[in-house]
């Protein structure tokens, strides 16, 4: 291996045939050799110039000396270079470098390239390299990753702008930006964009962002694109515009708003909502803060699925902007794969426009699950008897939607259990549909105390399955118990639970009796 040792001064000679001589130092040593070389292509330019085409055409200059010393032209050569009258030397031997980049996990041609990349190198004394490097090391920087950002941005060792940057990350911020961040952002922005880093973030800070939430939204936006290329007026007024659609909440719940133009993307997209929206700034930004998401798509992609639900659906602005409120994911649905099917199916099973808004606002997901889940459930309410395209099957399948396909096996199974057969599965589900979308355990509970509790059978239920949908302890036993002291226990259910809070509450005949039992009940104990 042969070692490189340079000092020269600016090489500006008063005479361009001006010579220096070139020590080769070859280690392990085997011979001291001076070769003599013109520098008169070199004159007036900086110093680190002067290495940059020194240290790529001296190469091909000393390759006939090779074979005299028995290297190979693979070999680096280190050249300690004397110039006439140069008092001045660089600042790091180039031969030092080459060892203590191995040790970081370079390879010789990639010290190679980050040398020529960055010759300031070679005027940085090793000292302050290694404690650009130490600094670096701790924003837990591991070394693989400081490899490849010594490789992919010499200058991270160099620049003014990394101390500083550096300083915030760790000090102020708590070592809060995860290690990868940092390596898109030193690799995707100059050094000099580092610069008012730590302002933009104080601004983020002082206009709401919590400091426990810093780091969460500064892990999720692009840094160089959201922060350092942009300039911190337009980051001001982004938070602005946002404050009657959610302000800086909807900003630390979806941090990726940051990353979009504030005029050319993020105005126009809630332009567009507002308008659908017929103005109202409240309701658009309920739709934003249920789904900060839509902000994501481009004005393009959300005047197609509007076109498609107007045009295939029959449905008007104002019905279109109701489903956006009720299930903003209808924009992430694929209008062909997704959409045209489903809707197609609705009108299959007799369904018009009208009809089709109020089944997707009572079944908004009908849009959104896979295609397994609907064909499992579809499958399943044929098999207990429902008929194909009906408008029963629809309004059934809008009931199922809202529930897993193991929780609506479960209730299948839960009803034959009691003697209930599959005609009257459908009889009940037909009347109230919602019973398909009950869990099972509440089922279960329901059931038991209306036979066991209430003396009832359980063919009640085909009359009113409506029963199934009230709480059990909140309603269906306050009442039972208030009425069975007044009444018995032959009450219509239908009655007992159907009565408004209201007027069941306000009922003097009953208040009268119920007072009465209680005052008996009183005296007795």
């Amino acid at each position: 291996m042969v070692a490189l040792l340079t000092s020269f001064t600016n090489p500006i000679l008063s005479s361009p045939s001006s010579s220096s001589s070139v020590t080769l130092l070859l280690h392990p040593p085997i011979a001291l050799t001076t070769v003599h070389f013109s520098l008169s292509s070199v004159s007036t330019f900086h110093p680190h110039e002067w290495f940059l085409k020194f240290s790529k055409a001296s190469r091909n200059e000393l390759k006939p000396l090779f074979p005299q010393l028995g290297l190979r032209p693979t070999k680096h050569i280190s050249i300690h270079c004397s110039c006439i009258n140069s008092p001045t030397n660089l600042h790091t031997d180039i031969g030092i470098l080459f060892p203590f980049f191995r040790e970081l996990g370079l390879e010789d041609k990639e010290i190679e390239l980050v040398l020529d990349k960055n010759p300031t190198l070679a005027l940085t004394s090793l000292d302050s390299i290694r404690a650009r490097v130490r600094s670096l090391q701790s924003l837990r920087i591991d070394s693989l990753t400081l490899s490849y950002l010594i490789i992919k941005c010499p200058s991270v060792l160099t620049a003014e702008e990394i101390d500083p940057f550096i300083c915030f990350v760790r000090d102020e911020l708590q070592n809060k930006i995860e290690p990868l961040q940092l390596k898109h952002l030193l690799t995707a922005a100059d050094p000099r964009f580092l610069v008012g880093f730590n302002q933009k973030v104080k601004l983020l800070l002082e206009r709401g962002v919590p400091s426990e939430k810093i780091g969460y939204v500064l892990n999720h936006i692009k840094l160089a694109k959201a922060v350092c290329l942009r300039p911190i007026e337009e980051i001001d007024r982004t938070i602005t515009f946002f404050s009657p659609y959610g302000g800086i909440d909807l900003i630390v719940r979806r941090p990726e708003i940051l990353n979009y133009n504030l005029e050319s993307q993020l105005i126009p997209r809630i332009g567009f909502l507002l308008d659908l929206s017929g103005g109202d700034k409240d309701a658009t930004g309920n739709v934003v803060r249920r789904l900060p998401m839509i902000l994501s798509y481009s004005v393009e992609h959300l005047e197609g699925h509007v076109e498609f639900l107007r045009s295939f659906a029959g449905l008007n602005n104002q019905q279109i902007f109701k489903i956006f409120l009720v299930f903003p994911s209808v924009v992430s649905a694929s209008k062909e794969r997704k959409l045209r099917p489903r809707i197609e199916f609705l009108k299959q099973c007799g369904l018009d426009s009208n009809d089709i808004f109020k089944f997707l606002i009572k079944a908004p997901l009908f849009l959104g699950l896979s295609f397994d889940n609907l064909n499992y459930k579809l499958v399943f309410l044929v098999k207990i008897g429902y008929k194909y395209r009906t408008r029963d099957m629809a309004m059934a399948m809008g009931s199922v939607t809202r529930t897993s396909c193991e929780n609506l096996r479960k209730v299948i199974w839960l009803f034959l259990s009691y003697g209930l057969s599959y005609g009257d599965i459908v009889s009940m589900s037909t009347k109230h549909p919602q019973i398909l979308q009950y869990n099972h355990s509440s089922l279960e509970e329901k059931m038991e105390y209306l036979i066991e509790d209430m003396g009832r059978e359980v063919g009640e239920l085909l009359a009113f399955p409506a029963f199934l949908g009230y709480k059990l302890d909140e309603r269906i036993k306050v009442r039972y118990e208030a009425k069975k002291k007044i009444t018995g226990e032959g009450m219509s259910i239908n009655k007992l639970l159907t009565v408004s809070t209201k007027r069941f509450s306000t009922n003097k005949k009953d208040k009268k009796l119920l007072h009465a039992v209680e005052n008996i009940t009183c005296d007795e104990g």
